[in-house]
This record gives structure tokens, C-alpha cells and sequence, in this order.
């Protein structure tokens, strides 16, 4: 659920699109809704519909909201029903890491399925159960997690150092508990751990980075190309274009999309990692402590089954504190490459239907590789 509360300076209006629940600030009532509908209805004072203050109006929202708490939602079958916990973060122009944020807090026990609540207003803002890149307060105790305020240096931890976004303190927070679920273990498993860095390290941090204002390296020069492709550029094209209608149902609408991108791509990150990395790692590891039935050096290893192994290679003789380091690994690849079959004529006029196979053998030594082939023609 996502809902927008912006109070313009002419209007001062308070706009909320795309409930679970309709709900009525003359009546107080929450009644459940199968469809999307307007969970808002602007009161003045007494209740009644008009142009009130904004003052009656947020105090009328916050009044509802507390008895709506207290008194628990009813659903279209009469069942009491507990309410969602609610979700802040700004309105008006969106950014991949709020985006994102909002999508990993919702993956949590505390906060699955929560409201997104959009909007600048602090006295809203206070009485949501967590706030994300706004309000100007880090305090996960209470479940703030802004990043903007004055002498806010907050950091990953685990050797990373780079200045954390809305997203990345959520991640920091709440990661482990995330890549847990995904990879159906405990918390306190050693691959949830592996993940939860490896994860950090290849697709959050540069989110953080860029939010920042972080540059990738330090350089006097300007870039030789411009990359406007990564997530973090994706996502600000999902922010309405200046030449369109600008209205909060559009605008989020457009986070909603952001939400999904993000989303989507961190959950791929995620899956990849215990999909694919956590076995091929698992392989390289067996055959390294494998590595002296290969030789007695200890130099050569030989890799039972293919996978990716250099960057695993690196990272176990580091964590292994494995001396003498690996000079060989000795896996076998077959190559079979058929070409497109092509006709031609030899001198003779004879036309030929020839085909090229390739097997191939591989050995690394010192990350250069060198391939035989073998190479047969068929005429």
C-alpha cells in the first residue's frame, strides 16, 4: 500500500491515493475496501467536509489514525483485524535508495506488507512506525533511518567505507534477516553472512555511493563516456517529466514502479548469490583443501567440476591464510563450436560442405590461460 500526503503552500492539501482501507475522517470508520479508494477525506472542524486548516485537518488524521489503532479494523467479513504498520518517506521527487529502502523493510517480519506513507510533514512523520530518508534522525531504535543531517557519517562496517544511504542503513539493519528468509536458514548461518557482505559489497554499496555524491574513484580528469545506466539513473527516469501533469496519484504511482525495480533487481542479486555463487564457492573450497592429493607442493589444484573460481580462489587462500598460494588450476572445458555450414567450390569444381569442431583444454597459470584445440574438417 502506498499513500501521499502533500501539503501544497496555495491548497494545503492533504491528497492520499491507494488504500487498503477506505477511511472517513467524518465518521471515524474504517471499512474494507476490495478495490483502490481514497482513504482520505478532507474534514474542517467538526467533521464536516469543507476547507478547514491544515491544523484540524492533521489533527483530525492523527485522532482517527489513534482510535483507528486502538480499535482495530474490521474487514468485509466482520473479522477484527490488526493495522498495518505504517512506513514514511518523503514526497516529490524520488531516488533509488528510499525506493528501495521502502521494499526491503516491507520483506521483514516487523514491517511486512506495511503502508508507505509519503509525505514531508513532521507531525505525520512522528506518528508512523518507521521513517526513511526523511526527518533528519538516524535512530533504529525508534526505526528512523535518514541520512541527510549534519555530521551523519554512519558506515557499513566490515571494511567498507563508504557513507551510507536510507537504503544502506536499512540493508545494515535488517540484511541479515532478509537473506535469511530467502535462503530458508537462520540468521546466524555462516552462508547468510557470506550473502549479507557479498550482496553489500556488489550491489548496495555503489547505491550508497551514488546517493552520496560519492565518486568511484578519485580523478582529475573528466570521464571518457557518460553511464547513465545503473539502477540509480533508471530509477530517476521513473520520476515524472517536467512537462507532464504534476500530481501526487502520478507521482506515486511512478514510486510504486521504482519500488518494483529495485526491488526486483536487489531480490535477483540475492537469489544469484545463493544460487550460484554459494555452490561454486563451496567447490573451489573442497578442491583447495583437496589441493596436495593433486601434488604435494600444495601449488596445484585441480577443479572437479568447472564453475567460476578465480574470485573464490582469492578470498579462500586470504580467509585460509593458505601458503604457499595456488600457481595452477587445472579444469577441463569442452568446446563444441559448429559453425554456420558453408559451401564453396575447389579447383576442381567440386563443391565441399565443410564444418568446424573445436575441443579445448584448458590450464591457468598465474591468471593467463593458454588453450590447445584440435580442430577437424570434414570434407
Amino acid at each position: 500500500m502506498l499513500r501521499s500526503l502533500m501539503i501544497s503552500q496555495a491548497a494545503r492539501r492533504t491528497l492520499v491515493s491507494s488504500p487498503k482501507w477506505t477511511f472517513s475522517a467524518c465518521s471515524c470508520s474504517a471499512l474494507a475496501s476490495s478495490s483502490p479508494a481514497s482513504w482520505w477525506t478532507t474534514a474542517g472542524v467538526g467533521g464536516c467536509s469543507g476547507s478547514g486548516g491544515e491544523r484540524e485537518r492533521v489533527g483530525a488524521w492523527r485522532l482517527c489514525r489513534a482510535m483507528f489503532a486502538t480499535l482495530g479494523a474490521v474487514d468485509s467479513g466482520g473479522l477484527k483485524r490488526k493495522m498495518a504498520k505504517t512506513v514514511g518517506t518523503h514526497n516529490g521527487t524520488f531516488h533509488c535508495d528510499e525506493a528501495l529502502g521502502c521494499f526491503m523493510i516491507r520483506l521483514t517480519d516487523k514491517f511486512a506488507d506495511a503502508e508507505i506513507v509519503r509525505t514531508r510533514d513532521q507531525k505525520v512523520l512522528e506518528t508512523l512506525d518507521a521513517v526513511l530518508d526523511v526527518g533528519g534522525v538516524y535512530d533504529p531504535e525508534n526505526d528512523r533511518y535518514d541520512h541527510h543531517q549534519r555530521g551523519f557519517d554512519e558506515k557499513f562496517g566490515h571494511g567498507f567505507v563508504t557513507k551510507l544511504s536510507s537504503a544502506g542503513l536499512v540493508y545494515k539493519h535488517f540484511g541479515q534477516e532478509i537473506v535469511a528468509k530467502e535462503l530458508g536458514l537462520n540468521q546466524d548461518h555462516p552462508d547468510v553472512q557470506r550473502v549479507f557482505l557479498a550482496v553489500y559489497k556488489s550491489f548496495m554499496e555503489a547505491i550508497d555511493g551514488i546517493d552520496n555524491g560519492i565518486n568511484l574513484y578519485d580523478t582529475d580528469k573528466p570521464p571518457r563516456y557518460a553511464n547513465d545506466t545503473h539502477l540509480s539513473a533508471r530509477v530517476g527516469r521513473l520520476n515524472p517529466d517536467w512537462m507532464d501533469e504534476q500530481t501526487s496519484e502520478a507521482e506515486d504511482e511512478a514510486f510504486r514502479k521504482a519500488m518494483s525495480l529495485t526491488g526486483g533487481e536487489f531480490l535477483e542479486s540475492v537469489r544469484y548469490y545463493a544460487k550460484s555463487w554459494l555452490p561454486a564457492r563451496s567447490i573451489v573450497a573442497d578442491c583447495l583443501a583437496d589441493r596436495k592429493e593433486a601434488d604435494s607442493s600444495g601449488e596445484i589444484m585441480v577443479l572437479k567440476q568447472f564453475c567460476p573460481w578465480k574470485g573464490h580462489l582469492a578470498e579462500l587462500e586470504e580467509e585460509l591464510k593458505i601458503d604457499p598460494k595456488i600457481k595452477y588450476v587445472l579444469y577441463e572445458v569442452l568446446h563444441l563450436l559448429a559453425l554456420l555450414p558453408y559451401w564453396y567450390q575447389n579447383s576442381n569444381g567440386l563443391v565441399l560442405l565443410v564444418m568446424l569442431v573445436s575441443f579445448s583444454f584448458r590450464m591457468s597459470k598465474d591468471q593467463h590461460c593458454e588453450m590447445l584445440s584440435v580442430r577437424y574438417k570434414y570434407e
